[in-house]
C-alpha cells in the first residue's frame, strides 16, 4: 500500500506523505512519491507540485521499521526519488512543518523551492547512528546555508529551528504554521508562471569562505569531542568535497563514505543502542489497552542527595513535589541543595530567573506524612535497609490515598518483601534512580510479583515525561545493573590480591572506554555503601568469596570523596584522584598476609576479567527472566554505568568478540585464583556452542 496521497486543486498537485508516526521514507512512501510525480507531469491541468507531510511533520527520514531489511535498499531509493524531483519539468515546492530530519531534509533539498513553518525542526542527525547523510545532504546543505552552519548541523547532528535559517537560501519563505499551505501554493504558482530553467540546489556553489581554516578547525574539534567515532571525520570529508569538487564527484564520495561507515563496529553499536532504547519501552503483556494512571503530584521521602535529585526531575517537568524529611536540618539542607542546583542552571543561561522561581514554587517541604495524602506517586529514597524502608512503607500504607503508586528507590533489596508490609502490593513498584538522579538518564523500573499492569504503564510513561531511559527489571538482589556490577567489583578485588594496584585496574578499563574504573567509581559512590552490601552478603551468602581489601579500606574510614580519602587521596574541594601510597602498601601487605606471591597482570587480563564478569552475570540474568532481552542489559550499562557507547554495551560487545572466545577466556580464568567465582552461565555456553549471539 502506497503511503503518499495525491490530489489536484486549482492547478496544484498536492503530494502528502502519510506514513505515521513521522512519515518515514520507507519503500511504499518512496514509490508513492515517484508515482505521484509521474502522474502530475502527465496531467496537463497540473501547473506545479507541492509536497507536504501529513500528521506531525514533513518527514523524520528513513523508516526505522525497514532497517536491516531488503526494503531499505530497494528501488526507488532516496537518491533516485530526489533525482526524479530535480528532473521534473514542473516546479516542486516542499512545504515543511513539524520536522524535516535526515532523509526528510534531503528530500526537501531535492525540491525546487522550500517553504517552512518557523518552528519546524531542521537537521541531519545521521552522525548519531555513526553514519553520514547518504542522499546528498552533505552536498546540498552547504550550498544553502554555508559551510560553517552545514558543518555544525551535520557533524553534531543537532537540529535547528527553521526560523534560525530564514536568512539563508535554504528556504524561499519561513512563515507561521497556519500560513504554510497557502504560502507554498503561492510560491508554486508563481514559479509556474516564470520562464527559464527551474532552480536546483546542485547547480549552486558553496558560498565562499576560508575553507582551509574552517575544515582544520572542524577536524580538530571532532578529534577532541568524538575520538572513538569515525563518522564525524567522514562527514567533514564529504562537506569539504562539496566545497572543492564538482557536485557529482562529491555525491560519489558521500555515497562511498556511507557504505564504509555502515559496516564499522562503531555504527553497529550506535544503531544497536538506538533500537535498544525503543525496544526497552515495550513490555510484552502491556499493550495500548492498559491506560496509565494520572500523575498530577509527586512526593519524595528523604531529602538527601538522592531524594533531592529525584525531586528535581519532577520539578523540572512542572510536576509539584512534596519533599519529606524527619529532621528539620536535613530538610533545609535538601531544599538548599535543590535551590543551589537551579541557581547554577540560571547562571549558565539554561533557564531564566523567573523560570527558576516558578519551578522552585512547585516544591513543598514537609516533615508530616499527612501532607502526602493527596500525592499520586510517592517515592522513598531512604537508607538502604529493610527495617528503615519497611517502616516508611508501613506509614505510607496508612496515609496514601487509594490508587496512589508507592515506589521504592532501592538499589538492591527485594521489592516483594517491601511490598508485603503494605495492604496494596499491586501499587508498589521499584523506581531505581542513579546518582546524581537529576542528571543520570537511567531508571530501572522494578516489577514486583504483584505490581499492577497499569502501575507499570504509568511509570514507563512518566519516565519519558522526566526524560529518563527506563528499563524494566524483575526482582532479584541488585536487579540488573548492580547485580552485574557486583561481579565486576569482585574481579577487581581479586586482581588486587594477585598483583594489580587500584590505579592500574582503573586505567586499563578506562582505556577500554569505561567512564570510570571500579575504584574511582567506588570513591565517588561511597565505599561504605558497598561495605554494607558485603556485610549482608557475608550473612546471606557465606559461600560467595570476596577480596577483603575493600573491607580493610573501610575499616580505615576511607569511604571515598566524601571523607577525602578512599582508594585514592583527595584534596579539599577537589575531586581529582591522587594515587595513594598508603592504599598501595595496604594492598601489597594484604597479598602477603594471604600468602600470595604477587605477579605482573596485563591490561588485557584486567579488561577481560572485568568485562566478561559483566557478560557472564548478564547471561544468567537473561536466563532467569530478570531482563526481557539482552539489549535491555546493554541499555542499562550504556545509560547508567558509563559503558563505552562505541562498544554497544557488554552483551553486544561479547557478540562482537564472539561468544565462544568469551567462554574460552572465562574457562581459562576459572583455573586461576578464586576460580570458583567463574562458572560459565548455561545460556552463554549454549549460545556459544550453537554459534549464536545474545542480540539476534
Amino acid at each position: 500500500m502506497m503511503t503518499a496521497s495525491y490530489q489536484v486543486d486549482q492547478g496544484i498537485a498536492l503530494i502528502t506523505l502519510e506514513n505515521p508516526p513521522v512519515n518515514g521514507l520507507g519503500l511504499a512512501t518512496r514509490q508513492g512519491i515517484v508515482a505521484a510525480l509521474k502522474q502530475a507531469q502527465a496531467d496537463a491541468a497540473v501547473q506545479a507540485i507541492v509536497i507536504c507531510g501529513g500528521g506531525r511533520g514533513f518527514s523524520g527520514g528513513a523508516d526505522i521499521r525497514e532497517f536491516g531489511k531488503p526494503e531499505a535498499m530497494a528501488e526507488p531509493n532516496l537518491p533516485q526519488v530526489i533525482a526524479a524531483m530535480e528532473a521534473c519539468a514542473k516546479p516542486i515546492v516542499a512545504a515543511i512543518h513539524g520536522m524535516a530530519l535526515g532523509g526528510g531534509l534531503e528530500l526537501a533539498l531535492g525540491a525546487h523551492y522550500r517553504v517552512a513553518a518557523g518552528d519546524a525542526k531542521i537537521g541531519l542527525p545521521e552522525v548519531n547512528l555513526g553514519l553520514l547523510p547518504g542522499a546528498g545532504g552533505t552536498q546540498r546543505l552547504p550550498r544553502c546555508v554555508g559551510v560553517e552552519t552545514a558543518l555544525q548541523m551535520i557533524v553534531t547532528g543537532k537540529p535547528v529551528a527553521a526560523a534560525k535559517l530564514a536568512k539563508s537560501t535554504l528556504f524561499d519563505q519561513v512563515v507561521g504554521i497556519s500560513e504554510l499551505r497557502e504560502a507554498a501554493a503561492a510560491v508554486a504558482l508563481k514559479a509556474a508562471d516564470s520562464e527559464g530553467p527551474l532552480p536546483r540546489i546542485r547547480d549552486r556553489q558553496v558560498p565562499a569562505a576560508d575553507f582551509v581554516t574552517i575544515f582544520a578547525g572542524a577536524r580538530a574539534m571532532a578529534a577532541q569531542t568524538a575520538p572513538h567515532f569515525p563518522a564525524p571525520q567522514r562527514c567533514i570529508d564529504a562537506v569539504e568535497a562539496a566545497c572543492t569538487r564538482p557536485f557529482d564527484e562529491g555525491l560519489r564520495l558521500e555515497g562511498q563514505a556511507f557504505v564504509d561507515l555502515i559496516q564499522t563496529p562503531e555504527s553497529m553499536s550506535l544503531r544497536h543502542a538506538f533500537f535498544a532504547e525503543r525496544a526497552a519501552s515495550k513490555i510484552e503483556d502491556i499493550g495500548p489497552e492498559v491506560q496509565p494512571r494520572a500523575i498530577a503530584s509527586v512526593a519524595v521521602i528523604g531529602a538527601g542527595t538522592m531524594g533531592s535529585g529525584i525531586s528535581m526531575n519532577f520539578l523540572s517537568a512542572g510536576i509539584p513535589v512534596h519533599l519529606l524529611e524527619v529532621k528539620e536540618e536535613a530538610l533545609q539542607r535538601g531544599v538548599a541543595h535543590i535551590r543551589k542546583t537551579y541557581e547554577k542552571s540560571a547562571q549558565k543561561g539554561r533557564l531564566s530567573a523567573e523560570q527558576m522561581e516558578q519551578t522552585l514554587a512547585l516544591l513543598k517541604p514537609t516533615m508530616d506524612f499527612a501532607d502526602l495524602a493527596d500525592a499520586d506517586l510517592i517515592i522513598e529514597a531512604v537508607f538502604e535497609d529493610y527495617a528503615v524502608k519497611n517502616a516508611v512503607f508501613g506509614q505510607l500504607d496508612a496515609v496514601a490515598k487509594p490508587g496512589a503508586i508507592l515506589a521504592s528507590n532501592t538499589s538492591t533489596l527485594d521489592l516483594d518483601k517491601i511490598a508485603a508490609v503494605t495492604q496494596r502490593p499491586a501499587d508498589v513498584v521499584g523506581m531505581h534512580f542513579f546518582s546524581p538522579a537529576n542528571i543520570m538518564k537511567l531508571l530501572e523500573v522494578v516489577r514486583g510479583k504483584q505490581t499492577a499492569r497499569d502501575v507499570m504503564a504509568t511509570v514507563m510513561a512518566l519516565a519519558k515525561t522526566i526524560r529518563k531511559t527506563a528499563v524494566v527489571s524483575g526482582v532479584c538482589d541488585g536487579f540488573i545493573g548492580n547485580r552485574m556490577i557486583e561481579q565486576y567489583g569482585r574481579q577487581a578485588g581479586f586482581l588486587l590480591d594477585e598483583g594489580a594496584l587500584p590505579a592500574q585496574v582503573d586505567a586499563a578499563v578506562e582505556r577500554f572506554g569505561m567512564a570510570m574504573g571500579p575504584f574511582r567509581m567506588g570513591d565517588l559512590a561511597g565505599n561504605d555503601i558497598g561495605w554494607a552490601i558485603r556485610k549482608r552478603r557475608y550473612v546471606e551468602q557465606p559461600e560467595m568469596a570476596y577480596s577483603k581489601t575493600a573491607d580493610l579500606l573501610c575499616e580505615r574510614g576511607r569511604y571515598g570523596q566524601k571523607t577525602g580519602a578512599g582508594w585514592y587521596d583527595y584534596q579539599p574541594g577537589d575531586r581529582t584522584a591522587h594515587r595513594s601510597a598508603e592504599v598501595d602498601q595496604m594492598v601489597i601487605e594484604h597479598s602477603a598476609a594471604l600468602g600470595i606471591t604477587r605477579r605482573e597482570i596485563s591490561d588485557e587480563e584486567i579488561v577481560e576479567r572485568l568485562i566478561y564478569a559483566l557478560v557472564n552475570e548478564g547471561a544468567q540474568i537473561l536466563s532467569e527472566g530478570i531482563a526481557a532481552r539482552a539489549s535491555d542489559i546493554d541499555l542499562v550499562y550504556l545509560s547508567g554505568y558509563g559503558f563505552p557507547l562505541w562498544r554497544g554495551g557488554p552483551m553486544f560487545y561479547a557478540d562482537q568478540v564472539g561468544l565462544s572466545a568469551v567462554v574460552k577466556a572465562i574457562e581459562g580464568y576459572a583455573q586461576g585464583y578464586q576460580g570458583d567465582a567463574w562458572i560459565v552461565a548455561p545460556l552463554l555456553k549454549s549460545l556459544a556452542e550453537q554459534g549464536k549471539r545474545f542480540n539476534g
